[in-house]
């Protein structure tokens, strides 16, 4: 089975690395915010959660041979 799609179409993979990347951003906004470090120090093991699955989508999209989208 081939998976050609058309490359103006984004696929699901495409769609979740941009909702990790914008949610790390979000995350890291949060860790700077907060008052407490305890708090600060789990939305930045948060935000690098949503890098490491943003990074495993944009494999993903490269392996099907899909470059990244310009922004």
């Amino acid at each position: 089975m081939t998976d050609e799609t058309d490359p103006k179409r984004v696929t699901l993979d495409g769609q979740l690395v941009k909702h990790w990347d914008r949610e790390a951003a979000r995350l890291d906004d949060l860790a700077g915010r907060a008052m407490f470090k305890w708090i600060a120090r789990g939305y930045a093991r948060k935000a690098d959660r949503a890098r490491a699955l943003a990074e495993a989508a944009r494999a993903r999209e490269t392996a099907r041979g899909r470059g990244p989208e310009p922004a």
